[in-house]
Formats: structure tokens, C-alpha cells, sequence
């Protein structure tokens, strides 16, 4: 029998300071606590993440939001197995702050130290949250990253495809900011497209017509900024159906993208693993209620199990940071004082790199 292990998780990859205990085995484990101190306000007048005020930010709240997490769960430093961190990829500032916190507790403590790399813990959320067995597709699709993975297991991950520019959560940021609406883009776009028409303006469905996993999302932001400027030009400006005809046209053309992309995926991860019968979305993109709707049909037509997390446990949180790292430790993995902070690191690094850069620097 496994002994259940305890874990703290910290994440501080972008502009989420998070940190969370998680408890259990591999493939049953339970979220102890979870806190995330968001950035939301202090980037605002930037539109976008500012990387300088984003790292001081973490490193003023880390040590916080770790203590906050032994509170809620009722732990000290003493009842853990293991300390996991965020070590890549990400804002460089801001993964140097958590990975410098862990080493420091790790070294304080006595405890193993793992560097988890954040794009294996939002592809493991899944089986944190459902007990998803694999082998499973995974769509992880946020704001700086989105590729499909074949995941195996915790440390055996097949990529598919991916974005070879700007991630879908960029598109909506851009969009948003074109559209005259609130930071983060997303949720913002959403609200008001339930008034518009999603065939209200023509947008282009890039790279359907190309037969591969690969998708492209700039191409969305400068026709949406033409589609606007010949409507402002026409009329003197907008008024509130325009705004929603645009950002429901908007929304649908990446739904369509996202939707028309993972029938491909699926008939690719299922040549390579023909029992294959297991699909999640994860990532802060896979709130959207359009984009999740298109992907429960395809796995219904495809015969696929869907998945996706709840919400909290789909943006950036530490408690999917804990429960890889649980892996990690279960697996008899650790790593030393050498942890180094990470900007890039692919899941899959015997695929070819995608090509192009996004906010948050070149493609994982």
C-alpha cells in the first residue's frame, strides 16, 4: 500500500501567486488548500503583464500565500513530504521568485525539492480532480500557450500541434482592448457576445484549410481591428451591437478553429493510440461556455469521455503544481540546489519547436 503523501505546490509563472497543499496517491488526491493573490490590478493600466512589476509582485507575496496554504490545511512545514515548484516556462522574473522561495524552504526543512514544469500541471489536472486515467488527449489552452498532448503519463507527453503564434487568451486580451472592454479578455468577450450575432462580422478560420494540430490566432487580432475600423469609418464609431456582433464573431471564429482543430487532433492521438477514449481541456481559455460546448460535441460524436476541471483549477493555480510534483515524488524523482528557473521547456522535446512568439516569449 502507498503511503499518502503531503505536498506543498507553488506557482509563480505568470501573474498568479499561488500556493496550495495537496494530499493523497498517484491518481487519488485531494486539494488540502488552494490561495492564488491575482495581479489583475496592478497590470491594468499597461494592458498587459508588465514582467518587472509581476516578479516584485511575487516576490512580496509568496512567503504569504504559503503560509496561508499550511493554514488552510490545517499543516505545518513539518507534516510535508515534499515541496514543489514552478520552474519553467514562464515569465523568467516571476518562476526565479518561486523557485528561489522552494529552495529556501527546501534547505530550511530538510525536504525533497521538485521543479514541476507548469504546462505538465495543467495537463495533469485532469487526473488530480477526476481520477482521469491514462492515456488521455489533452487540449491545454490559456492565455500564453495552447497545443495538444498525447499524455501518457507524468513524464511521457506526444504533442500534437499547437499554436505557431499567439495563444488564444492573447487574442481575447487584444481583441478586448480593441473592443474598448475589461482586461482579462476573455471573460470579458464572452459577456458581451451573448448579445451579439456570431455571423454578424465575417472573420477567417486560419489554417483549416491545413491538414496537422497547428492553429494561428494573430492573423483573428488584425481582422478584428480592420473589421472595427471599417464599421467605425461607416458609422463614426460604435455603438453596443457592434461591440457585441464583434466579439461574438470573434469568439465563434476561435471556437471554430479550436473546434475544427481537435477533430484533427483526435484522429491523430487515436493512430497513435488506437484504444484511445479520454479527452480534457484545461487551461484559462477552457472557461469560455462557446469554445467548451464545441468540444463536448466533438467528443460526443467522436466517442470520447470529456473532462474539465472546475474553473479555479483551470487558470493558474498551485494545486496543480502539488500534484505533479506528487508524481514526481512518488516516481522516487527529486531534484538539488541546481534547480534552475526556466523560460522555455517543452513537454515534448523530441517534436520539432513550433515557430513564433507570443507575449509570454517563444513557444514551449
Amino acid at each position: 500500500m502507498i503511503t499518502p503523501l503531503t505536498i506543498l505546490g507553488i506557482e509563480s509563472s505568470c501573474d498568479d501567486t499561488a500556493a496550495a497543499i495537496v494530499r493523497g496517491v498517484p491518481g487519488q488526491a485531494a486539494v488540502a488548500s488552494s490561495v492564488v493573490s491575482g495581479q489583475v490590478d496592478l497590470h491594468a493600466g499597461f494592458g498587459g503583464v508588465v514582467p518587472e512589476i509581476a516578479a516584485r509582485a511575487h516576490a512580496e507575496k509568496l512567503d504569504i500565500m504559503v503560509e496561508q496554504s499550511l493554514s488552510a490545511a490545517g499543516v505545518t512545514l513539518g507534516d510535508l513530504d515534499a515541496i514543489a515548484v514552478t520552474a519553467g516556462p514562464g515569465l523568467i522574473g516571476g518562476v526565479l521568485s518561486g523557485v528561489m522561495c522552494a529552495k529556501g524552504l527546501a534547505a530550511a526543512t530538510g525536504l525533497s525539492l521538485l521543479g514541476v514544469n507548469h504546462l505538465a500541471g495543467h495537463a495533469l489536472t485532469p487526473q488530480l480532480t477526476d481520477g482521469l486515467p491514462f492515456p488521455y488527449l489533452m487540449l491545454l489552452v490559456s492565455g500564453g500557450h495552447c497545443q495538444f498532448l498525447l499524455v501518457r503519463d507524468h513524464d511521457n507527453y506526444t504533442r500534437l500541434g499547437g499554436t505557431i503564434d499567439d495563444a488564444p487568451g492573447e487574442a481575447f486580451d487584444k481583441a478586448a482592448r480593441l473592443l474598448g472592454l475589461a482586461q482579462p479578455g476573455g471573460p470579458a468577450i464572452e459577456a458581451v457576445a451573448t448579445a451579439g450575432d456570431p455571423a454578424g462580422v465575417g472573420l477567417p478560420r486560419p489554417l483549416l484549410d491545413r491538414d496537422d494540430c497547428n492553429m494561428s490566432f494573430s492573423g483573428l487580432k488584425t481582422a478584428i481591428l480592420r473589421a472595427r475600423d471599417d464599421i467605425m469609418q461607416d458609422k463614426g464609431g460604435l455603438t453596443a451591437r457592434d461591440q457585441a456582433d464583434l466579439a461574438a464573431s470573434f469568439q465563434a471564429a476561435i471556437a471554430d478553429v479550436l473546434v475544427q482543430k481537435t477533430r484533427r487532433a483526435v484522429t491523430v492521438a487515436r493512430s497513435l493510440d488506437p484504444a484511445l477514449s479520454r479527452f480534457s481541456v484545461a487551461g484559462g481559455v477552457a472557461a469560455n461556455g462557446a469554445i467548451r460546448a464545441g468540444l463536448e460535441t466533438v467528443c460526443a460524436d467522436m466517442g470520447l469521455e470529456f473532462t474539465a476541471p472546475p474553473l479555479a483549477l483551470c487558470t493558474d493555480n498551485a494545486a496543480m503544481i502539488a500534484y505533479a510534483g506528487l508524481l514526481r515524488h512518488a516516481s522516487g524523482e527529486s531534484d538539488d540546489m541546481t534547480l534552475s528557473a526556466r523560460p522555455r521547456w517543452p513537454l515534448d522535446a523530441h517534436s520539432p519547436g513550433l515557430l513564433g512568439s507570443g507575449k509570454k516569449g517563444a513557444k514551449a
